[in-house]
């Protein structure tokens, strides 16, 4: 497919900006494309006319116009989790035969908003709408892993570690050193913290903003637990939040965990 060269080179100086670099001037954008200050000069004045990029009149540098908050929030608003992610669902849930979730985190809690029943006699209590506490499930754990140190210091002032299975933790210097495995593994377990007999492995979900908005598990009965299925789980759990993430929006960066989404 040809690409029609004015319309990248608009496209690469709007991706000039980031986080690090606000403004620049026509100069220092001719300089990092390696364009001629007068092509540049005629993209930058299009630019501004439809909004894309605006001018400082102090300095005469230019930065990003409000047009493109305008259409970001446009395709903020068109972006339905749920339905995103549901075909990813089915397909994890072919791959691996097991009961995959969709969680969120709403208020202290990690609340199923979708589910996959797996094939077999396995019997996983849960159901879309009912809440479930973050220390005693791999989503909880995953979610609770990538909250800022505020929010989590909201959550977690005060909260009871009740304890479900007697593998539940049930303190929060236990969960601490819980979080910081799941950071350092890159993905949380829960081994039959929640209910008996059954093995739960989760990861995030990222939307554009590189922001953790979610988590899917994959639930898997203790009686047909093995390394080499916990492994294969994983693989396809990692294949799924990636492309759900990436839906969303995320892009991943290089220094990303691998495996995070």
């Amino acid at each position: 497919m040809p690409i029609i060269q004015s319309v990248a080179r608009s496209l690469e100086i709007l991706e000039l900006f980031d986080e690090h670099t606000r403004e620049l001037s026509i100069k220092e954008i001719s300089n990092k494309l390696d364009l001629h200050k007068s092509t540049v000069h005629s993209l930058l004045k299009t630019l501004m006319h439809y909004g894309y990029v605006k001018q400082n009149a102090a300095t005469s540098d230019y930065l990003l116009g409000w047009k493109l908050y305008e259409r970001g929030n446009l395709v903020v608003s068109q972006l339905d989790l749920r339905s995103i992610a549901r075909v990813h669902l089915e397909e994890l849930n072919e791959q691996t035969n097991k009961t995959v979730h969709l969680v969120q985190l709403i208020g202290e809690d990690a609340v199923y908003i979708d589910k996959i029943n797996g094939t077999g006699s396995l019997v996983v209590h849960s159901r879309i709408g009912k809440r479930v506490q973050l220390h005693s499930s791999a989503v909880g754990k995953v979610l609770a892993a990538h909250l800022d140190s505020k929010d989590f210091a909201k959550i977690f002032n005060g909260y009871e570690f009740v304890k479900r299975t007697p593998n539940s933790i049930e303190s929060m210097e236990e969960f601490l050193e819980e979080i910081k495995r799941v950071r350092t593994e890159q993905f949380a377990i829960d081994n039959e913290e929640n209910e008996e007999g059954i093995i739960c492995f989760a990861l995030p979900i990222r939307d554009y903003s590189k922001k953790v908005i979610a988590a899917v598990s994959i639930s898997t009965p203790k009686a047909i637990f093995t390394e080499e299925i916990a492994e294969r789980n994983k693989h396809y759990l990692r294949i799924c939040v990636n492309h759900i993430s990436k839906e969303l929006g995320y892009m991943e960066s290089s220094n990303t965990e691998r495996g995070l989404a």
